[in-house]
């Protein structure tokens, strides 16, 4: 699951350095990041990148929906939904280590707070 979460962590530091999220809300910024495209396009992309991990990727899934939503709703027959809503789920908890994403949820962002929470979630590593 490690090799997954630093994927989720790259991708998102790469839309973070092109500028995705810049001008929106601070609380806008997961939605942005997260959730306006695809992470993964593609069901043999998907069933690769999820790897050994898709057992736990599910369990993940099922804790997260049913604590947040109070219900599953990811098909688990769909490899490419398990990738985006895990990729989801995990682009949500490395955003939440950011101290100034935190201190500007009702701000809009500018590039240098977009600069400093690249910088910020890319020293959190996976738990």
């Amino acid at each position: 699951m490690e090799t997954l979460f630093q994927d989720v962590k790259s991708d998102i530091i790469t839309k973070l350095t092109d500028s995705v999220g810049l001008d929106s809300y601070g609380s806008d910024l997961h939605n942005e990041l997260c959730n306006t495209d695809y992470f993964i396009i593609g069901t043999y992309k998907a069933k690769k990148w999820l790897g050994d991990s898709v057992f736990d990727a599910i369990e993940l899934i099922r804790e997260y929906e049913n604590s947040n939503f109070g219900q599953v709703s990811t098909d688990f027959s769909e490899p490419e939904n398990v990738a985006n809503m895990l990729a989801y789920i995990l682009g949500e908890k490395i955003l939440n280590e950011s101290s100034t994403l935190s201190s500007k949820s009702d701000d809009f962002l500018d590039a240098s707070n977009l600069n400093q929470i690249s910088k910020e979630i890319a020293s959190f590593d996976y738990e």
